[in-house]
């Protein structure tokens, strides 16, 4: 059976209604936006997965080539939310205590004994951002899967708890494969959205020249801080889901795996692997938040189209016919939501 999304600790004792909250979350939003916009020009569809991600409690992977702001972006929005922001370049050499922390030896000036100290590594931040997350081997990957998964990592046969609320936000370069490391599938399934990040139109990368090139430095304000972002993310547990939009969230997820019943055609002729239960999970999680940051009190079949294809893409894995026929896994994802059969069902 699988796990549960994380979940972060409840906060003591909320200060408003879920109507206050509501009404509050999305305010908020139209601010990160604004805020976020006085550095990062365009890229409202990567904000606005980036903040359903956040206060779904989950992470997200950027995919984008070089120069288009990803730091900035994540950095920036780390501010807003005053949360404790943490980057890891990832490189060949990288090991996984260099991610997590390690221990050391620590003699006390007045009895000279000496005892271990763990020392904690960048991941103890509330925004982790993994920079190139495939160009470092594999074991370096997976010390992230623990910190993901279950806020906390593991060391000399010790526990040590994440700070709350706790993201890995990961970039990878789509186009450069040379020196890489694919990220595993059981890597992939534990990032709740895969963000394409685009080229800027030819208006916006004009702003972008003229804002970058000048000598005035754009200020950001904080919108909400790390217990709003906890609070929030509670209320968007609570934000009701119909029986027919998990029926559909299930379905859909059903539907990406070659062996299922319900698996049209192009599904069985084109993918090897579909979507696991977390999908189903993800998509009413993401539904949900995505109603709540737009001020909606129940999520609908729009959210829930809406999250899809970010919840969906990098887990479906495609096969060799696909790759014979110039399919992606994202043409498949779409050309799935266009049908619609999994509305009916």
């Amino acid at each position: 059976m699988t796990a549960n999304p994380s979940r972060s600790p409840l906060p003591a004792s909320p200060s408003a209604g879920d109507v206050e909250l509501l009404e509050r979350l999305a305010t908020a939003r139209a601010d990160l936006l604004s805020q976020v916009g006085r550095r990062i020009v365009g890229q409202r569809n990567v904000l606005d997965g980036i903040l359903t991600a956040i206060f779904s409690g989950g992470h997200a992977l950027l995919l984008g080539v070089p120069g288009l702001a990803k730091t900035l972006m994540v950095q920036t929005v780390a501010q807003a939310l005053e949360l404790k922001f943490s980057r890891i370049q990832f490189t060949p050499d990288l090991m996984p205590s260099d991610i997590t922390g390690t221990e050391i030896i620590e003699e006390d000036s007045t009895t000279g004994k000496r005892a271990f100290r763990f020392v904690r590594g960048p991941v103890f931040a509330n925004i982790v951002l993994a920079d190139e997350v495939n160009r470092t081997p594999p074991k370096t990957q997976a010390a992230l899967l623990q910190a993901m998964q279950e806020h906390q990592v593991t060391a000399a046969g010790q526990t040590h708890l994440l700070p709350a609320p706790f993201f890995v936000l990961a970039t990878q370069n789509p186009i450069e494969q040379e020196g890489t490391y694919p990220l595993p599938e059981a890597q992939l399934d534990r990032f709740m959205f895969e963000l394409r990040v685009a080229y800027p139109s030819k208006d916006e990368e004009e702003r972008i020249v003229e804002t970058t090139t000048s000598d005035l430095a754009a200020q950001v304000q904080t919108v909400l801080t790390a217990e709003d972002v906890l609070a929030l993310q509670h209320l968007v547990r609570r934000v009701p889901a119909p029986k027919g939009l998990v029926r559909a969230a299930v379905t859909l997820a059903r539907m990406t795996r070659p062996a299922d019943a319900e698996a049209p055609a192009f599904i069985k002729e084109y993918v090897a692997w579909g979507a696991g239960p977390r999908a189903s999970q993800y998509l009413v999680l993401g539904a949900k938040a995505r109603a709540a940051l737009d001020g909606r009190p129940m999520a609908d079949y729009d959210d829930l189209r809406g999250v899809a294809s970010s919840v969906l893409t990098h887990r479906l894995v495609i096969n060799f016919a696909a790759e014979a026929a110039g399919r992606s896994a994202l043409d498949i994802v779409q050309e799935l939501l266009k049908e619609g059969t999994w509305l009916a069902k």
